[in-house]
């Protein structure tokens, strides 16, 4: 099977996104990159039952190579992160997280960008921008996404959602769950009062610091 891992990857990572409740039923989408083709979540297919068989193979300019099924609606929005994302350190973008986490999208509908209630936010770049609104699976909604992208690792999407990419399937759902976590984080002390927000510089410090972070490769 062409990209037998990747899609195997691709399953085990969109169950993942309903078990962790970022997203609900068939909505949202989960790609991965390899060379230039992209395994990528198929539309309209519950994620419980779907199988690596089912995961569609796509070129970067979207034309199916393998799989039978309809690739997502939102491949507009996945086929321009690989083609025109640059990762702030210059990483490889291979993979992409799109959900539509709650707490997330409610925050997308207050703000344009996350409030720095955490120095997490460092994760996605000096802050998390809010791109403006467009009908999904459209080239504005792909658009808009790429300016709030600019040098940022994610970004939300006005009432919709949220998109977060990496050097792999790991490292863009990390960031996925984070974004989460922060936008819960802002919601749950707003509602209880007026929250102390970090100092931009602060966040960009945090953002050079989290470059050593971790074990060094073995």
């Amino acid at each position: 099977m062409l990209l037998e891992d990747e899609r195997a990857a691709v399953c085990e990572y969109a169950r993942r996104m309903t078990a962790d409740g970022l997203v609900v039923g068939t909505s949202g989408n989960v790609s991965v990159r390899s060379g230039d083709l992209v395994a990528v979540t198929p539309t309209g297919v519950d994620y419980d039952v779907l199988t690596p068989g089912d995961i569609t193979v796509v070129s970067l300019d979207g034309s199916v190579v393998d799989g039978e099924l309809r690739p997502t609606s939102e491949l507009p929005m996945h086929l321009t992160v690989y083609r025109e994302a640059a990762d702030p350190e210059g990483a490889p973008v291979a993979a992409v997280v799109h959900t539509h986490s709650v707490h997330a999208t409610a925050v997308s509908t207050l703000v344009d960008e996350v409030p720095p209630i955490h120095y997490m936010l460092a994760v996605i770049g000096p802050s998390a921008r809010v791109a403006s609104y467009a009908t999904y699976g459209t080239p504005e909604l792909a658009e808009a996404m790429l300016a709030a992208l600019k040098g940022r690792r994610g970004c939300l999407l006005a009432n919709h959602g949220t998109v977060t990419y990496g050097k792999d399937l790991a490292a863009a759902y990390h960031r996925a769950q984070q974004l989460e976590w922060l936008c819960r984080l802002w919601l749950l002390a707003r509602s209880a009062g007026t929250p102390a927000l970090l100092p931009q510089p602060e966040i960009e410090h945090i953002v050079t610091r989290l470059r050593g972070y971790g074990q060094p490769p073995r």
